[in-house]
């Protein structure tokens, strides 16, 4: 398999499921954008992204040997004088063979994103009449930088459930996208640390929810949560043998089923046979 398309709730996403499928690391592979997702107006009318990924041909083929080296692989002798291998890297590059002047135009780039960032969102801001500042903070992902909302209005910011931060973050996503191309530093608008909270929030109330369906044997149901919220629950639970998670109807904000699953996901189940 050389080429695949993929689709994901996010660009990072959907490049991800690509990459996985084909085996091989995002530098051994050309990216076509067929669809990057869009948020919609504060967060309805979600469309995802997708991509199609193809192997590079120096990755897919390897090079053809040459006839002195079919001549030398069969033991013939080879016209050709032995060449002695140089061992070590140039030294204007780094041991993994990357140049350096590559590497610092990345670093560069990425610091272009993340200031355009601030300013972008600090204009928003003024134009809304909130007086606050934007700090940039480190994200989860080497991908990603936060940018942190902080004042004494943020809790009108933020929203019912996060979505006038979504709204937020979709705007300047746009804006940067032209600059920072579908793999550069995507940002992340917070306030006030609010997004770990709401992780933090949805953990908890994911575990508890899964301990009531294990307890009462009955399917519990959450209703109207994000794409990014689903996300949370669904990777809170995933390693949990006696549960199984399920995004339920249409639209931006679905149901979220957490159903018990019995002695069939158990580890000790017998055999595969009692799985069906």
């Amino acid at each position: 398999m050389r080429q695949v398309e993929m689709e994901g709730e996010t660009l990072d996403e959907a490049i991800t499921k690509a990459l996985n499928l084909l085996g091989v690391e995002r530098d051994k592979v050309s990216l076509d954008i067929l669809a990057e997702e869009k948020m919609g107006l504060l967060g309805f009318g979600r469309q995802n992204a997708r991509v199609r990924a193809t192997i590079r041909e120096a990755v897919a083929v390897a090079p053809d040997e040459g006839p002195q080296d079919s001549r030398a692989a069969a033991g013939a002798p080879s016209d050709r004088p032995a060449e002695t291998p140089v061992a070590e890297p140039a030294a204007d590059e780094p041991e993994d063979g990357e140049p350096v002047e590559e590497l610092a135009d990345t670093d560069e780039r990425f610091a272009e994103v993340r200031k355009a960032g601030v300013e972008v969102l600090t204009e928003i801001l003024r134009l809304m009449g909130v007086d606050a500042e934007v700090a940039v903070k480190s994200g989860n992902a080497p991908s990603e930088f936060v940018l942190d909302i902080q004042g004494d209005n943020t809790a009108l910011l933020i929203g019912r459930r996060g979505q006038t931060l979504e709204a937020l973050q979709h705007i300047v996503s746009r804006i940067l996208a032209e600059k920072s191309g579908p793999d550069g530093p995507q940002p992340v608008v917070d306030a006030e640390d609010y997004r770990g909270r709401r992780v933090r929030s949805l953990e908890d109330m994911a575990l508890r929810m899964g301990e009531k369906a294990k307890r009462s044997r009955k399917t519990q149901e959450i209703d109207a949560l994000s794409a990014r919220d689903r996300r949370i629950v669904h990777l809170a639970l995933k390693d949990d043998p006696w549960l199984t998670t399920k995004s339920l109807g249409q639209g931006a904000y679905r149901r979220l089923l957490i159903i018990p699953e019995g002695d069939r996901k158990a580890p000790e189940a017998g055999p595969a046979g009692d799985d069906h």
